[in-house]
C-alpha cells in the first residue's frame, strides 16, 4: 500500500460573502505535480435575490481548471464564445491553453431564487508543449457522468476522466489526468491500483473515512509517497471524495496571479498579450 506523507486541513479563505476553504497550495506544500490549487467554495446557503458567485471576467494562460459543482449552479461565459449553465453533479472543464477570458458566476434564476451552494475548483497544470494550445471548453451535466458503481451499491465514483475500473471517463483530456468523486456509504469499501510514479490527488469534501490505515476527514488534502501501487479506502460515515492521479510532469512551475508557465519571460509575455488584446474581446 501507498503510505501517507502528510495531512493538510484547508484554511479560511473567504472571497467577499462567499465561504472559501483553501486546500492546496498549503503552507507546506506548493503543489502536488501536476495539480496546482484547490478552492473548495461552500458549503452555504443564499437567500433569495442574491448576488451569487462574484467571479467576473479574469484570464488564465498555461493550465486547466476543473469546476465540480456539488450544490447550486454555475454560468459559464468566455471570450472563446463558449456559454453553458451547469448545475449540482456536473463539470466545467476549461482548457486555458494559449489564453482566454472567461467568468464564473451564478444563473439569473439561482440569484432569484437562492439556495444551497458548494463548488470545487482545481487547476491542473499544462506540461510546456500544451501550455500554448488552443483554449477550450466543456460543460457537463451529472447525467453525462459515467457511474461505476462498487461494493454492492454502497461506492459509487462518478468517472469525469481517465479509466476507473474499466469504465472511461466523461473527458479524456490531452493529458493522462484522471478525476472523479467518489460517494460512499458508510461502511463502504473500494480498492484501487493506481502505479506507485503517479501522484495521487485525495481531498475528503465531507465524511471520515480510513485510507490506507489511517483516519482522515471532511477538508482534508492527503499527501503520498510513491512507494506503493495499492490505495484502500473504507468510509467511517456517509463520505464523499475528489480523488485523482496523473503521472508527474516534472517541469518548473512559474505562476503569477491567474497564468501558470515554465519561465518568468513566459508570465511576463502572458500579462503583455493580455493587454494587447490577445485572449480575445469580453461580449458579458
Amino acid at each position: 500500500m501507498r503510505t501517507i506523507k502528510q495531512q493538510h486541513r484547508a484554511v479560511s479563505a473567504p472571497i467577499a460573502d462567499l465561504i472559501t476553504y483553501r486546500a492546496l497550495p498549503t503552507q507546506s506544500v506548493d503543489h502536488l505535480d501536476p495539480f496546482l490549487f484547490l478552492n473548495h467554495h461552500g458549503p452555504q446557503v443564499y437567500r433569495p435575490n442574491n448576488r451569487g458567485l462574484p467571479f467576473g471576467p479574469h484570464p488564465h494562460r498555461g493550465f486547466e481548471t476543473v469546476t465540480f459543482i456539488l450544490a447550486g449552479d454555475i454560468m459559464h461565459q468566455d471570450s472563446g464564445g463558449h456559454e453553458s449553465v451547469i448545475e449540482a453533479g456536473g463539470i466545467q472543464w476549461m482548457t486555458a491553453g494559449s489564453g482566454l477570458i472567461h467568468a464564473e458566476v451564478s444563473s439569473p434564476a439561482f440569484k432569484r431564487t437562492g439556495g444551497d451552494l458548494e463548488i470545487l475548483q482545481l487547476w491542473v497544470n499544462l506540461p510546456a508543449k500544451h501550455k500554448m494550445t488552443e483554449p477550450q471548453y466543456t460543460g457537463l451535466q451529472k447525467a453525462d457522468i459515467p457511474e461505476v458503481v462498487e461494493d454492492e451499491g454502497r461506492v459509487v465514483i462518478n468517472a469525469v476522466s481517465g479509466n476507473w475500473l474499466g469504465t472511461a471517463g466523461a473527458m479524456q483530456p490531452l493529458t493522462d489526468i484522471q478525476l472523479a468523486t467518489v460517494e460512499m456509504k458508510a461502511g463502504g469499501k473500494l480498492m484501487l491500483t493506481i502505479p506507485a510514479e503517479r501522484t495521487i490527488f485525495f481531498y475528503t469534501i465531507r465524511g471520515q473515512l480510513r485510507v490506507n490505515g489511517e483516519q482522515t476527514e471532511a477538508r482534508r488534502l492527503m499527501e503520498f509517497n510513491h512507494d506503493g501501487d495499492e490505495l484502500q479506502l473504507e468510509a467511517l460515515s456517509d463520505a464523499v471524495v475528489l480523488l485523482g492521479h496523473a503521472a508527474p510532469f516534472q517541469e518548473p512551475i512559474v505562476a503569477a496571479g491567474p497564468f501558470v508557465m515554465n519561465t518568468n519571460a513566459e508570465i511576463q509575455q502572458a500579462y503583455q498579450d493580455y493587454q494587447a488584446g490577445k485572449f480575445g474581446t469580453w461580449e458579458g
